[in-house]
């Protein structure tokens, strides 16, 4: 062959039949032999070259993944593809395969390098023991990333191949970070699968990397080979369907020896030594009906002896997640334990595939019957080989099924987050936490920045740019923007506008009120007593309902009148109700009990002219009236006001004073303020050209006492000017 010739020239590589080096392979047709040679025979020459990360040669690598698939009797076009993956994943090689070998070829290859990404987070897989829910999502979100199943299949059966080469080599400590993620990721993935060849090995293999002491003890109680463990199972089987016919119960019998992680877990379970197990080895029997199951159990029970306190009824009295079958251990052939389990065809499906879910029971996971639904289609894609190697590709319609309506995206941390498909950063960062939603400013996806409205794929890396306060934009609420899909963090936008919407109508309430009290000369109302007697519990949800204009003027007019003085003058002048400050307080406005605050702008003291306006969520800022500021506000906001006498109020004002610099200018200053029992709170001093400029900030009880104070400051040698700013 041309081929096999050019390769033992270039790469000194003995070309020997496919079938020889792929020993599965012995029962596929010349045509699938021929493609899967054909695709040996190009990649062979880089792959005979190429060490992989491990150690471990590619091209043995690639040889191990294709034998493994094969065992598992997977198409030609996937065992392909396993080889070819292992050339890289740059877009020339994927175009290259391609062109060789079709389309569906290089979607297997583009596919398993995709699902890589699990390789970026084995710094955290070190610390996965501890985090149960994150392998989870890694899991999930290894499965979603798939759109072929034979992708999984693929990936498993690369790290399969893998431990397979750290056992063998000098040094296994290599392999622990990549052994602890096929314990916690793939094995699982396999489990639920339904893919028991794969299962058992990656447990086995990984617990012979992270604990082969552990794993020796095992091997050594058990003290038998895996094939003369297999060859006792088949000979239980031999006699028990004999036994099961003889009771003319129609039955299908299998079993397996019991792989030595499954007995490590069992052990450390039910703390317990190997002795104490009898599921060492074990039967299952599937019959017809529920009567079957006790029949054959006598007949079990009738072969062989039954051990003590070992038979469980999960059909009379089922487990919480509704699983249902008889198990019972007894002293099997040659005296050694023997552990069978017996249920109806029904029993199992529900048990592997459906409502019961026995992989989650085994894994201690939550149960989600979306979940489960998706997991069970997945279980009979793998039964449906004979589909796959037929068609060459998977249904479509399990395509849109198995996980079509969520991705998986991850955090910087590596976290996993499912969100629904065509989600945006904005919906990931309302996923996260509610506060980041609300100061989501832009986004990083795999280290580059996207506009916020960004549908977002399995596996990618987010990072969210916020700002640190703010809320969300009303424009994310626009279905025809994008910025949303998922209704979970829709509602959280509604919610923030909701509560600012509230919040508005409260001050704009407020200033209604207070109006309508001062023009009917009743500013000293008690506001809960009136709020009460429009049945509102809280005083500013009635403050709201005023606010968006729910409660009309004439209403109000005849609750206030219930209140009114008998002799109201009709008309009358508005009036301004002049209230004691609150103790440490500095002024009273035409409301008792309301908030009131200074305003920074022009620092109000008595007895400046004042006016309040009623601000959002601070009460009402009080300000002079000569303001320049007071021109610019909503004058429907605005509300008398006039100051209440408090012999402990003082009064926070500026001062100006410009001067001649020289030394001891500032020392004597202050020493007259000191004198005068003025408090500074701030200073602010600049000098130039021998001119001094000093910005003070002190408190008073009054107006009066301020302007002696200056005239003082003005009689300092050099000062020019100082006046209340």
């Amino acid at each position: 062959m041309a081929g096999a010739h050019h390769l033992k020239l270039v790469t000194g590589v003995e070309s020997t039949p496919v079938r020889r080096r792929i020993p599965a392979l012995e029962d596929y047709s010349p045509d699938d032999v021929a493609l899967i040679d054909r695709a040996l025979d190009w990649a062979s020459p880089v792959l005979a070259t190429k060490t992989l990360k491990g150690g471990e040669p590619a091209l043995a690598h690639a040889l191990g993944i294709a034998d493994i698939l094969a065992a598992l009797k997977l198409d030609a076009d996937c065992i392909a593809a396993g080889m070819l993956v292992q050339l890289g994943d740059t877009p020339d090689m994927l175009n290259s395969i391609r062109q060789r070998f079709g389309g569906a070829i290089e979607a297997l290859a583009d596919g398993v390098n995709r699902m890589r990404v699990i390789e970026s987070l084995t710094q955290g897989a070190a610390r996965l023991d501890a985090d149960a829910a994150q392998l989870e999502g890694w899991r999930k979100m290894l499965l979603a990333m798939a759109q072929d199943l034979r992708v999984v299949l693929i990936k498993l059966a690369d790290e399969l191949q893998t431990l397979r080469f750290v056992v063998k080599s000098h040094d296994p400590n290599e392999g622990r970070v990549g052994a602890r993620i096929a314990l916690d990721i793939f094995a699982p993935l396999a489990n639920r699968l339904g893919v028991w060849q794969l299962k058992w090995e990656l447990e086995d293999l990984a617990l012979r990397v992270l604990e082969p002491q552990t794993y020796k003890h095992i091997a050594s109680l058990i003290d038998e080979k895996r094939a003369v463990r297999n060859h006792y199972i088949e000979g239980a089987i031999s006699l028990l369907r004999q036994s099961v016919g003889q009771a003319g119960i129609q039955a299908e019998i299998s079993g397996r020896a019991k792989h030595i992680y499954s007995i490590y877990k069992k052990m450390r379970r039910k703390g317990v030594g190997f002795d104490a197990l009898y599921d060492v080895h074990a039967l299952r029997i599937l019959v017809n009906d529920v009567a079957d199951c006790y029949a054959a159990l006598d007949a079990v029970h009738g072969l062989w002896s039954p051990l003590a306190n070992e038979f469980d009824d999960y059909i009379a009295k089922p487990k919480s997640n509704e699983y249902r079958s008889l198990h019972t251990a007894v002293t099997g052939p040659d005296g050694k334990p023997l552990e069978i389990q017996i249920r109806t065809f029904e029993m199992h499906r529900d048990a592997e595939l459906g409502i019961a879910a026995h992989w989650r029971y085994k894994e201690g996971a939550r149960k989600d019957a979306g979940y489960d639904r998706k997991i069970a289609w997945l279980r009979q894609m793998v039964r449906w080989k004979e589909e796959l190697a037929d068609t060459g590709h998977v249904n479509p319609r399990i395509q849109d099924d198995v996980f079509g309506d969520t991705i998986y995206v991850l955090t910087p941390e590596g976290r996993v987050i499912d969100l629904p498909r065509d989600a945006t950063p904005i919906d990931f960062a309302y996923r996260v936490h509610t506060d980041l939603g609300h100061r989501c400013r832009g986004a990083r996806v795999d280290g580059a920045m996207v506009p916020l409205n960004t549908p977002l794929r399995n596996g990618q890396r987010v990072e969210v740019i916020a700002a640190k306060q703010g809320g969300p934009s009303r424009d994310w609420l626009n279905p025809a923007l994008g910025y949303l899909k998922g209704p979970g963090a829709r509602g959280k936008v509604r919610q923030w506008f909701n509560r600012l919407n509230y919040e508005a109508s409260i001050t704009d309430g407020r200033a209604v009120l207070d109006k309508e009290l001062q023009r009917n000369g009743m500013t000293g109302i008690n506001l809960d007593e009136l709020a009460h007697k429009f049945e509102f519990a809280k005083l500013n949800d009635f403050l709201a309902v005023v606010g968006r204009g729910e409660l009309s003027p004439r209403q109000l007019q005849i609750a206030l009148a219930a209140d009114a003085p008998a002799t109201v003058v009709p008309d009358a002048a508005p009036i301004v109700k002049k209230a004691r400050a609150q103790p440490g307080g500095i002024l009273v406005v035409g409301v008792d009990k309301l908030l009131t605050v200074p305003a920074r702008c022009c620092k109000p003291a008595p007895p400046d002219a004042i006016v309040g306006f009623v601000s959002r969520g601070r009460g009402v800022t009080i300000h002079r009236k000569s303001c320049a500021n007071v021109a610019r506000l909503d004058s429907e906001r605005l509300i008398a006001a006039d100051w209440g006498y408090s012999a402990d109020a003082m009064f926070a004002v500026d001062v100006l004073i410009e001067a001649t610099d020289r030394t001891g200018l500032l020392r004597d200053i202050t020493e007259i303020l000191s004198r005068e029992r003025l408090n500074v709170t701030a200073t602010n001093s600049a000098s130039r050209d021998s001119s001094a400029r000093i910005l003070l900030t002190v408190e008073i009880d009054n107006l009066e006492h301020l302007h002696r104070v200056l005239t003082l400051v003005k009689n300092v040698a050099g000062v020019s000017r100082a006046v209340r700013r």
